[in-house]
């Protein structure tokens, strides 16, 4: 034992504190993901290797058609078993980022001869993105704060209940891929934000068609980064790295976006998506004035600005009730309506309220889904309200955001679980760097 000590002694006493710092990151982040990946097999080893629930069996039945049809066949497959007697036409009724994601690694693990059924790419599926989860987490809250914060934001996510119970192996849904695929957003929205990259926002705008092709909850994601550049424009944060980001990510990423044949054109047609048109124009406009304050008088400016918000305004406002009541404009849906009035389901849609995913959250839930974060989540906001930063400002209002609407509705825990992880550690991590410096390390 002593001369094992030794040698380990010798082996790290001759790396340099960079380096040992550097592999103790990859030590817990590696230990991270395994942890993530191996607490969600308990249901296979419990039971067996079985994909459960009707969705993932039937997102399986899907993927098995892609994995042996193509791709092109997938799209146009008609398929008689579901919804029976008439029917559903898969390509434009499915989220198809879920089998295109299983059927790609299938594909390419068979192509490496290494021999697997599609079954068994699906039931481990959400483990294995559980895992990549635990890295995006790392970079976003290493974006946020710094290192620290971002290992014991990713170490939070890989043992957290409230995603853990959506993405246990055999249950092969859209939630599996899709907490990645967000938190992985948010992560490339914030870097573009940071740099002011046309590089960073089309990384942002591949990450948000990910996004669509896989969760109907993107609609989340579309609003909250509107409302994060709303809110940088009112604190007069709002600048042209902003600007280029946001122009990029909503062309592009709209223009992506609309390649989903379930969603269409609903990005220029349902109300869910005008928060967005309306700050993209919003940005031009803001771009356009500072451009014009610039080459005119400050007397010539406050005239020109007070008549030109008169009347584009008042052009505006005409213009969306005419196509809201001509019906160019799809109001919102029910369960979006319940998202911002909990009792509008229960008296006008029952079938809505009548889906135990759509209840209101118990308080206890709150504690169940969340253990200590519950409580380390207000630390981390108060750190983050502290230290005010573009990227701060965004993760102040995924939080706040994210615990309304999860109260609101009980699957939307799964929406608070990531950034309940983020803020609980930036307040651990802000926490052990204020008190830990007064430790006796002789």
């Amino acid at each position: 034992m002593g001369a094992d000590s030794n040698v380990l002694a010798r082996t790290f006493g001759g790396m340099s504190a960079e380096k040992q710092e550097t592999l103790l990151k990859m030590s817990i982040l590696a230990c991270g993901c395994i942890l993530a990946f191996s607490l969600r097999l308990f249901a296979v080893l419990r039971f067996e290797n079985v994909i459960h629930e009707f969705d993932p069996y039937f997102n399986y039945r899907t993927t098995r058609y892609l994995a042996e049809e193509g791709f092109y066949n997938f799209h146009n497959w008609f398929d008689d078993r579901a919804w029976y007697p008439l029917g559903r036409i898969i390509g434009g009724t499915i989220y198809p980022g879920l089998m295109m994601t299983a059927g790609l690694l299938h594909y390419v693990m068979n192509f490496l001869h290494i021999t697997i059924e599609v079954r068994n790419v699906c039931v481990y599926l959400a483990p294995l993105f559980s895992s990549l989860t635990s890295l995006v987490t790392f970079n976003l809250g290493k974006e946020l704060k710094d290192t620290s914060a971002g290992l014991t934001a990713a170490a939070f996510i890989a043992i957290v209940p409230g995603y853990i119970s959506r993405s246990v192996a055999g249950s092969y849904d859209n939630e599996g891929i899709a907490i990645f695929c967000m938190l992985n957003t948010y992560w490339l929205w914030i870097k573009a934000v940071k740099s002011g990259s046309v590089f960073w926002a089309t990384l942002c705008s591949l990450g948000y068609f990910y996004m669509v092709s896989s969760w109907g909850g993107y609609v989340f994601l579309i609003n909250l980064i509107p409302m994060h550049v709303l809110a940088l424009m009112v604190t007069g944060r709002f600048s042209h790295r902003v600007y280029v980001a946001y122009s990029t990510v909503y062309v592009l990423g709209t223009i992506l976006s609309m390649q989903i044949a379930f969603v269409g054109f609903q990005p220029l047609q349902t109300s869910e998506h005008m928060a967005a048109l309306g700050v993209f124009g919003l940005c031009q406009i803001h771009a356009f004035i500072d451009y014009v304050r610039s080459r005119l008088t400050s007397a010539q400016f406050n005239f020109l600005f007070k008549a030109l918000t008169i009347a584009i305004g008042g052009i505006l406002a005409i213009a969306v009730g005419i196509l809201t009541l001509s019906g160019k404009i799809a109001p919102w849906t029910g369960r979006f309506y319940s998202l911002l009035d909990p009792s509008y389901a229960k008296n006008n849609i029952p079938i809505i309220a009548s889906v135990s995913e759509h209840q209101p959250t118990a308080w206890s839930s709150f504690y169940f889904d969340l253990q200590l974060l519950a409580f380390m989540f207000p630390v981390g906001l108060y750190y983050c309200f502290s230290a005010l930063t573009d990227a701060n400002i965004f993760i102040i209002l995924y939080g706040v955001t994210s615990v309304y609407f999860a109260g609101v509705m009980v699957r939307l825990m799964l929406v608070l679980a990531p950034v309940a992880c983020v803020l609980a550690g930036i307040g651990v991590s802000g926490i052990l760097a204020t008190y830990m410096k007064n430790l006796n390390t002789t």
